[in-house]
């Protein structure tokens, strides 16, 4: 046995390596000591490689295969490990070796932790099998094997049988109610949620975030408010969740609130909630509450934590400021991840500087980073929209025969809009019907998208039949088929598709825009005129028009509008865009010199292209719109796009 006055230093010493490197270092140190062959060392030095460091796992994995006897300890260690990796199905290997040598028979830890790398894959088999053996070593009603059960059939979406496990749990504690929640709300049982939640005799603070968290991912968000009101003593837990829950359910203003009354109160922002937030702010397009946040990031250190510094990289970039977005990305030098990279490859892409993007991808891997599947979608992206078809599909190609990636149905869908905003609409329809996988309800309307662009009605027509048999009552299809016949001018077809729309009680999903005054979001629906706002917009509006006709020669583009109407109403359809009322709001409201930014949710149509350019001309503009597909930089009377306009 070793010194004692030796080995508690060390274990100190290994506590605050944060590296592979450091721990090398230190282990090779202690070898002269002989402190490395004490099996409370080995057990922590396993311990801190496995769990605590992030990419030394094969290095555990190898000091592992140096211990002639492991013990269970040792064993428990690297099956967690495993458990908690990219391939938790290592797990099960080692388990079957720790049973098949009988050295160390599995414990309570053993179960917990293989049980976790079951629910991590999802795999319901796995778990029964496991929660069999349990049975067997008499550790079924043991507390932690118990909830880690219930767990997992929560992950495997199965919440009646971890009610069951609940059920035949002697004495649960408030762990495994809060379990039973979390499950609940895994399988999509929000009526279990709430009858566990209701008649749980203890709740604590992680019981009521665990109903937040449900909730809001479950997008209800009025349940979620009344958990959150109803609370006796809210968290930084509480507020990040819900304002991370507002942000990724589109309520962009009561995410902004949030945050400020978090700040009201006294409460620090965390990692979280500062992702949360920023994310509502790059979705809604607040460019200078981001600026603001930026500000504040700064101030007060958040900018090192990369999860933080990634968020404001992706507003800045989704604000349509890739200059600001630059700055961040340059800020990060020595602590970029795949997802910095990733993000700004992303940025420039969207923004239309597609060469700039693959070369900062062939920088990136001068790096050392490994691009991954989602840095693929990326830069494909960036190939479909600067029109660089050979290089997409080069790229497509080297992701699958340099890298090893099976390509997903994201990567399939950015070939066939490769290939239909190159107008290559026959190579596109027939790279989907050859797809290895079966092509998803989105693979074909992007193709759909691509036919409604290039009015080509006969392929447009075959994918329609397509999408029928997959997605039947999807409005956006048939408005898109009545977007091809009505620019074709077959008006009888036009008529077929709206009577069937009206048949099946379809509705259009209206048009909205966002934009930014003040630091203040306001949003636009087509058509509206109702309330203080829309009838500034409206007014405003109506200005601009006539100037744009006396001055700019505007005449509204017609031939798009899906109503037989007579001219004057066709004009007064085309008009009422939401992106219109948006601009019209802004010339009103925003300072001489400032850029209006607008974010729509779906595509910019041809006349109100036409209008911004005009608008940006006459007025003096910088006008930035964000649509579904892209962003549109107008200036002096022209566009950044490159699209068919």
């Amino acid at each position: 046995m070793n010194n004692p006055a030796n080995l508690f230093p060390s274990l100190s010493i290994l506590s605050h390596c944060r590296t592979l490197k450091s721990v090398k270092v230190v282990q090779a140190f202690l070898c002269k000591t002989g402190v490395d062959t004490d099996p409370l060392f080995a057990g922590k030095l396993l311990l801190h490689c496995a769990v605590t460091i992030s990419d030394a796992l094969d290095y555990a994995r190898r000091l592992f295969l140096h211990f002639p006897n492991p013990d269970t300890f040792m064993y428990n260690t690297l099956i967690r490990g495993f458990s908690e990796s990219d391939s938790p199905h290592n797990s099960f290997s080692l388990f079957d070796e720790m049973r098949r040598k009988s050295v160390a028979p599995p414990d309570s830890f053993s179960f917990a932790f293989m049980l976790k790398a079951a629910a991590n894959l999802r795999s319901l088999r796995a778990g029964i099998q496991l929660h069999c053996q349990a049975l067997v070593h008499g550790l079924d009603n043991h507390v932690f094997v118990g909830t880690t059960m219930i767990s997992m059939y929560g992950e495997c979406g199965h919440a009646h049988f971890a009610r069951q496990v609940f059920d035949e749990m002697r004495d649960p504690n408030a762990v495994s109610w809060n379990a039973i929640i979390t499950s609940s709300f895994r399988s999509e049982d929000l009526k279990l949620a709430k009858s566990m939640f209701d008649t749980m005799p203890f709740k604590n603070s992680t019981t009521y975030n665990a109903m937040l968290a449900g909730y809001t991912k479950a997008g209800q968000l009025d349940l979620a408010m009344e958990v959150f009101n109803a609370m006796p003593l809210k968290d930084d837990v509480s507020w990040s969740t819900m304002i991370v829950g507002f942000a990724h359910n589109s309520c962009f203003d009561e995410a902004f609130r949030f945050f400020r009354d978090l700040q009201r109160i006294g409460m620090r922002p965390n990692e979280v909630s500062l992702t949360g937030v920023l994310s509502a702010c790059a979705d809604a397009g607040g460019f200078e509450f981001g600026r603001i946040l930026h500000g504040f990031i700064e101030k007060c250190g958040f900018i090192n934590i990369i999860s933080v510094a990634n968020a404001l990289l992706d507003t800045y970039s989704k604000c349509g400021n890739i200059h600001m977005a630059q700055l961040v990305f340059e800020m990060m030098l020595h602590r970029r991840n795949i997802v910095s990279w990733t993000t700004m490859i992303a940025g420039l892409a969207m923004q239309g500087y597609g060469e700039e993007a693959i070369e900062l991808f062939h920088k990136m891997k001068g790096c050392g980073i490994v691009p991954d599947g989602i840095t693929f979608i990326s830069i494909l992206y960036a190939c479909s929209h600067s029109g660089l078809t050979e290089e997409g599909w080069k790229y497509f190609s080297m992701m699958k025969d340099m890298y090893g990636i099976e390509p997903a149905i994201e990567h399939y869908g950015c070939i066939v809009d490769l290939y239909g905003r190159a107008g290559q609409l026959q190579k596109a329809y027939d790279f989907v019907c050859q797809m290895p996988v079966a092509p998803t309800s989105i693979i074909w309307r992007t193709l759909l998208g691509a036919c409604s662009i290039h009015n080509n009605v006969k392929i447009g027509e075959q994918v329609r039949k397509r999408l029928s048999e997959i997605d039947p009552t999807n409005s956006g299809d048939h408005v898109l088929l009545s977007n091809i016949y009505a620019v074709a001018g077959k008006w009888r077809d036009v008529a077929t598709i709206r009577r069937s729309m009206r048949n099946q009680r379809m509705k259009k999903n209206p048009g909205w825009s966002m934009i930014e005054v003040d630091k203040t979001m306001y949003s636009f629906v087509a058509g509206e005129k109702q309330g203080d706002i829309a009838e500034e917009a409206n007014e405003k509006l109506m200005e601009i028009m006539l100037r744009l006709r006396v001055e700019g020669g505007y005449v509204p583009e017609l031939k798009m509008v899906l109503h037989d109407l007579e001219e004057e109403e066709k004009e007064d359809s085309v008009s009422r865009h939401s992106e219109k009322l948006a601009v019209a709001f802004g010339t009103s409201r925003s300072c001489k010199g400032s850029t209006i930014r607008i974010v729509k949710n779906l595509r910019i149509c041809r006349d109100c292209h036409a209008f911004m350019k005009l608008v940006s001309k006459l007025y003096k503009l910088e006008i930035l719109v964000r649509d579904r597909s892209r962003f549109h930089f107008f200036r002096d009377g022209s566009c950044s796009c490159r699209e068919y306009w």
